[in-house]
């Protein structure tokens, strides 16, 4: 219980029940210890409001529930909650943590879920993924109501040791497994043909966003951009597209450029040596925006550049006017409260980029592409 993840590790004879949606771990003689109990939420973020899992050492092996299903393979529990739903934190909070938990059993593990039902649509998008991972169908905890089933190892929740990443160091198993390993885990399991970028005439991908923080000019900065020497597309990517549809058409190109939000999660797809702009809008958010996407895209094998947006380009000079604390103080808008931050910076703003400003960090991609092997 450590860092911003509560899991456990439980190896031995295992009993899972998923009326009681608990974890038993059972001796093979009764032990001097007396009986512990644990309680586990199965998913990276413990604030997360989700049910729990009990997790219990027994003290007498006789009081343990039968085994009415016997698994050869170990397992690992996790819940479907959270943020789940919204893209960054699919990847962040399970979809990366899950990667990490369960890469050191190549494929042998079966993945027992629940919350499935009120996010059924999230199986259906992430079942390559899910596929990809294992060779077993996943178990739903919360409707496996007949059975307790018997496993060697199972464990209990994902561990979140870096935001959107991976601390080599702090893997489970032998394995040591790093972004760059979970990226073309990715390759591999969508089927992407591209593992570097181009450097004789790279594509570049502007993403549109269909509500707030848009860039107002979207054709004025495609048009920048081919002139520094990009082929450019602009694109819409949506949350009900399939998975491995996405992540084709992301794979196609060489430099993502977006405003701060779930659609740069798509840099994993992204071949390596590629190139991820994060377009940061007004109001000092250059902190929260490299913390979610920085070091995870260098992580990637990725260069990541930014480029924080002006008052004079952001919407708010038009709608709050140059006097209102949100453009004139954006400290005060921060120690006011997260609720203020999001509302005025993420949820009330649009851009409007000075391509002439714009245009060294597009040369700095650029440069960057033309240096790869």
């Amino acid at each position: 219980m450590e860092g911003r993840s509560d899991t456990c590790e439980v190896d031995g004879d295992v009993r899972t029940n998923g009326t009681a949606l608990s974890v038993t771990l059972v001796p093979t003689t009764t032990s001097s210890e007396p009986r512990r109990e644990w309680m586990i939420r199965p998913y990276s973020r413990r604030f997360a409001s989700l049910k729990k899992v009990t997790v219990t050492h027994l003290q007498d092996p006789a009081t343990a529930p039968p085994c009415t299903v016997t698994h050869t393979t170990p397992a690992v529990l996790f819940a479907i909650g959270g943020y789940a739903g919204n893209y960054w934190h699919d990847y962040a909070d399970i979809l990366v943590p899950l990667f990490v938990a369960s890469r050191r059993f190549s494929g042998e593990v079966v993945f027992l879920i629940s919350n499935i039902q009120f996010k059924p649509r999230w199986l259906v998008k992430y079942k390559a993924f899910l596929h990809g991972l294992s060779r077993h169908e996943h178990i739903d905890m919360d409707a496996d109501h007949e059975h307790v089933r018997c496993f060697p190892h199972v464990t209990v929740g994902l561990r979140l040791d870096k935001e959107f990443s991976i601390v080599p160091d702090l893997v489970p198993g032998d394995r040591r497994l790093s972004m760059a390993d979970f990226t073309k885990f990715l390759r591999e399991t969508y089927g992407l043909p591209r593992s570097t970028a181009n450097k004789k005439k790279p594509r570049l991908m502007l993403i549109h966003r269909g509500h707030y923080r848009r860039i107002l000019n979207e054709p004025e900065v495609a048009k920048a951009a081919e002139a520094a020497g990009f082929e450019v597309a602009v694109a819409e990517l949506r949350g009900d597209t399939p998975e491995t549809e996405q992540a084709r058409e992301v794979n196609a190109f060489d430099v993502v450029v977006g405003v701060h939000g779930a659609g740069l999660t798509n840099a994993v797809f992204v071949p390596p040596g590629g190139v991820v702009i994060q377009v940061v809008p007004y109001g000092k958010m250059e902190h929260i925006a490299r913390a979610e996407f920085a070091e995870p895209v260098e992580d990637m094998g990725l260069r990541y550049l930014d480029y924080s947006v002006s008052k004079e380009e952001s919407s708010l000079m038009e709608t709050l006017g140059p006097e209102h604390p949100a453009v004139k103080d954006p400290d005060s808008v921060h120690r006011s409260g997260w609720g203020q931050v999001f509302e005025l910076y993420l949820a009330k703003q649009n851009v409007r980029i000075n391509v002439t400003r714009f245009g060294p960090t597009l040369e700095l991609a650029l440069n960057h592409l033309r240096r790869q092997q």
